[in-house]
């Protein structure tokens, strides 16, 4: 397999055959980088995130710049730099905080440490009228998270705006010579800043002049007919599990090739209770060419007698690859591999820090390729989740797959702390979909992020009728997050954990005990193990 050819082909055909039109956000190491992504997508325009360092392609579809914030000061000896002048002389610019703070510098501003830091929320007030605030309140909320400060902007440059703490709040460049550039101290992407995101969009539409055409419907048909080009009439075989990614990215490749799409779907033992009859009923119904494989043993083999979190993730990988491995030989003629690889692992891989510290293996499946030698099928490789969601429902998949929450790549074996056995694997199954049922009757599944039941290696006694128990305890979890890098524990209502525990104690014979995990993230994680 050639990984890298593969994904220039992928590149090539998913942005450049319809001449999309593209914003380009280089990234200085920012925490709020991606919020700016999202912020430019959900005004309908195309927009990537690539490491300052990296040389830009100024291809016709490139509409504009943005230079995201920065953990660094413009002062330290290693603080990154572009040359902000040659970008202007190319393609409008936006500079957002250490953007801002570069721009200011590059020209010959000056910029120093603030006396305190300046965090949290600001008035922003608005002292020239311009393009970039078309519709924009003249006193306007703003997010503020910075520690240095623009006291002096360059020459050529002219205030826009201020608060009541900092005199360079916003700021443009004067003169025709070179397209615009901005200069916004304060974070537009974030929720604080209530109109941010229509400071974002003046400068997408009234500077850079995007069409704001980049739709679910239009992604869809572009995708199809750039994997028809890419696949030709080769063969595409593609793990499936399930979840979001993968449904969605099987659903596209089939609409490109038909059933010369071979999807797999192993029950590792570990799913939820009849998740492997309803997911491949679904399928079915969608009319994905999928094949499901009853494994179930065979993982209940290889897990027996471990008890480390790691070890455990690790398994269930490694068996998962051989299962696939083996079913993949059986199908003849098979050239390519369908993966539902989203831009959040793109951009993590790519980041300007490099790959993040590894916490916990095995959150998807991996290492098929390196296996496997095919060359990757990647549809969604450049789409945020909310992003695949709305294309799911453009192409017709079922709602409650699509809003489904995430549920770990090893399934309820992290979620069984100590040894897996069929025996606990069963007892849980039962009190998670007691769980999930109730939080679909009282309405409150929608309103968490994601919910689970945990099966601690912890007895108790208790007391039913006239007899003493001696069995389990379960924990319930459920938290509320955008994208499950922090989260909080959700405040469920009183009522409703009275009810599920008595339910779960009840009805599932084996446990005697129910907790609730009131845990944040950080320091603690979502999942147990």
């Amino acid at each position: 397999m050639i990984r890298s050819r593969s994904l220039r082909i992928a590149a090539f055909y998913y942005l450049r055959t319809q001449m999309t039109e593209k914003i380009l956000i280089l990234d200085f190491g920012s925490q709020y980088t991606q919020l700016i992504a999202r912020a430019v997508r959900e005004a309908n325009v195309y927009c990537e995130i690539t490491p300052f360092n990296k040389p830009i392609d100024f291809s016709p579809e490139l509409k504009g710049i943005i230079l995201s914030g920065s953990p660094f000061s413009v002062n330290d000896a290693n603080a990154p730099h572009v040359d902000v002048d040659a970008l202007s002389k190319k393609l409008p610019v936006l500079g957002i905080c250490y953007g801002a703070q570069l721009t200011a510098k590059v020209f010959g501003g000056k910029v120093e440490k603030s006396e305190k830091r300046e965090y949290g929320r600001a008035s922003l007030k608005i002292k020239k009228d311009d393009t970039i605030w078309s519709g924009v309140s003249g006193e306007s909320q703003v997010w503020m998270s910075h520690g240095d400060t623009i006291l002096q902007i360059p020459d050529s440059f002219e205030i826009l705006a201020t608060t009541e703490s900092i005199p360079v709040a916003a700021f443009r460049k004067n003169g025709q010579e070179a397209n615009v550039i901005y200069g916004l101290q304060f974070h537009p992407e974030v929720y604080h800043s209530t109109e941010g995101k229509k400071v974002i969009s003046n400068f997408l539409v009234k500077i850079c002049g995007c069409r704001q055409d980049w739709t679910p419907a239009h992604f869809v048909s572009d995708t199809v007919a750039a994997l028809k080009k890419q696949i030709g009439e080769r063969k595409v075989i593609m793990a499936l599990s399930g979840g979001v990614d993968s449904t969605v990215a099987a659903t596209l490749i089939h609409r490109a090739i038909g059933d010369r799409l071979f999807g797999i779907f192993v029950d590792n033992g570990v799913l939820r209770k009849n998740e492997f009859s309803q997911v491949l009923e679904t399928y079915g119904k969608i009319g994905l060419n999928v094949k499901g494989i009853d494994a179930r043993e065979h993982f209940y083999t290889r897990l027996a007698g471990k008890t480390n979190p790691e070890e455990k993730r690790k398994i269930i990988g490694k068996t998962f690859i051989e299962v696939f491995d083996e079913e993949s030989h059986k199908i003849e003629g098979v050239g390519l591999l369908g993966q539902g690889t989203i831009y959040p692992d793109v951009i993590e891989s790519v980041s300007v820090h490099g790959p993040s510290v590894t916490i916990k293996s095995h959150h998807n499946v991996g290492g098929l390729p390196d296996k496997m030698k095919l060359e990757l099928v990647e549809p969604l490789r450049y789409l945020f989740k909310d992003e695949v969601r709305k294309v799911g429902l453009e192409l017709g998949i079922p709602h409650d797959m699509l809003f489904r929450h995430p549920f770990p790549g090893p399934g309820l074996a992290i979620r069984i702390l100590g040894e897996i056995t069929e025996e606990k694997v069963k007892l849980l199954q039962e009190a998670d979909v007691l769980y999930v049922n109730a939080l679909k009757s009282f309405g409150l599944y929608d309103k968490v992020w994601q919910a689970g039941a945990i099966l601690l290696p912890v007895k108790s006694v208790g007391v039913m009728g006239d007899e003493r128990t001696y069995e389990y305890t379960v924990a319930l979890r459920a938290v509320t997050s955008v994208d499950g890098m922090t989260a909080d524990w959700a405040h469920l209502p009183y009522e409703f954990l009275a009810h599920i525990s008595n339910e779960i104690i009840n009805n599932v014979r084996g446990i005697n005990r129910v907790v609730y995990d009131i845990s944040s993230k950080p320091p603690a994680t979502i999942e147990w193990e």
